[in-house]
């Protein structure tokens, strides 16, 4: 039975919103104008989750990040804000939009940097299953228009995912590529056990961007990750491998494919598991942050070209869906 109005207001609050400073160890490279689009994720995985045990009043686990926009560098010093609210929810999935915005706190206009749509799945702590979730009804205008944006995308998605699974990433490969490999640490640990899932994605934009400024001799930054999907969950001792590999390049942009592969190190290497899986573009920038022409890579193995084909194919796929946007552009706004 659906929730009326009057039972939804006796329910936890949809929305919750994290602030903080950015401080120095945020930056991953010394020198940096911002804060890495890793640390960045790290941030909205956190808000996100807050939100949606907020609402689901249990544990709850990353299913999927997409839709990652970074539309400008976010300085150490700035005051920052990750709003996260629910969009919509499944029996037990939660659809969670973010919006990560800053502000200089002499000035105290925050601003935009970053917003994605985040799904964590509700899970029963004693069975480690999924459990239902309370259904989300939308009150306002605001939150109907949010609900229709996220709804907008789950064909994409689904059209995304498929296009993925026909991809193999074992063959020949003259790719510029990074492979990370060490123990997942005990100051990676989330609520339930495991590793947090911003944490690995923090490791995910380690690999991609040491791999696009090998490739590229410039600094690089993340401008946009179109999917981001966990598999497993990944625990603490595990040895973790982050293998990066250039799919394409295009004028000013580097396409990459992130596998995080995981499992016990006694098992060896080659009984890893796939964990989770990324594809993220970046930009080389100069001293003045402006975008530079990205140094290209032409593919010859078979399966190097069919890469590059299917990152076109991704970007296609979103050209054709255009889906609703997640957020509607305000007003700059005032620390209060």
């Amino acid at each position: 039975m659906p929730n009326s109005p009057e039972l939804q207001e006796n329910l936890k609050s949809p929305s919750i919103t994290l602030r903080f400073m950015a401080s120095p160890t945020d930056l991953l490279i010394a020198g940096a104008r911002g804060i890495s689009g890793g640390r960045v994720l790290e941030w909205i995985d956190k808000a996100a989750y807050a939100c949606a045990v907020q609402w689901s009043g249990t544990y709850c686990v990353t299913a999927y990040v997409g839709h990652i926009h970074f539309t400008r560098p976010i300085p150490s010093g700035h005051i920052v804000e990750v709003r996260s609210r629910i969009a919509m929810t499944g029996r037990s999935s939660m659809h969670i939009v973010n919006e990560v915005l800053s502000a200089d706190p002499r000035e105290g206009i925050f601003t935009r940097a970053c917003d994605c749509l985040v799904i964590f799945v509700a899970m029963d702590p004693d069975t480690k299953k999924s459990r239902p979730v309370p259904p989300f009804v939308p009150q306002t205008d605001d939150q109907r228009r949010v609900m229709e944006a996220a709804e907008s995308r789950i064909e994409l998605r689904k059209a995304i995912e498929q296009e993925m699974n026909k991809q193999t990433y074992d063959g020949p490969s003259d790719a510029p590529r990074m492979i990370n490999r060490f123990l997942a640490q005990p100051m990676d640990v989330n609520w339930g056990g495991n590793v947090h899932g911003g944490t690995a994605m923090e490791w995910v934009d380690e690999a991609a961007t040491a791999c696009t400024m090998e490739w590229s001799g410039e600094q690089t930054v993340a401008v946009y990750a179109g999917g981001i999907r966990f598999y497993n969950p990944i625990h603490i001792g595990d040895l973790i491998e982050v293998d990066a590999r250039m799919m394409r390049t295009d004028a000013r942009s580097m396409q990459m494919s992130v596998h995080v592969r995981a499992g016990n190190p006694k098992g060896g290497r080659e009984h890893l598991q796939t964990a989770m899986h990324a594809t993220v573009s970046y930009m080389a920038v100069d001293h003045d942050w402006n975008t530079v022409e990205a140094r290209q890579f032409t593919p010859k193995t078979e399966e190097d070209i069919r890469l590059a084909e299917h990152a076109q194919t991704l970007r296609n796929l979103r050209s054709k869906y255009t889906p609703k946007p997640l957020i509607v552009a305000p007003s700059a706004q005032h620390i209060d």
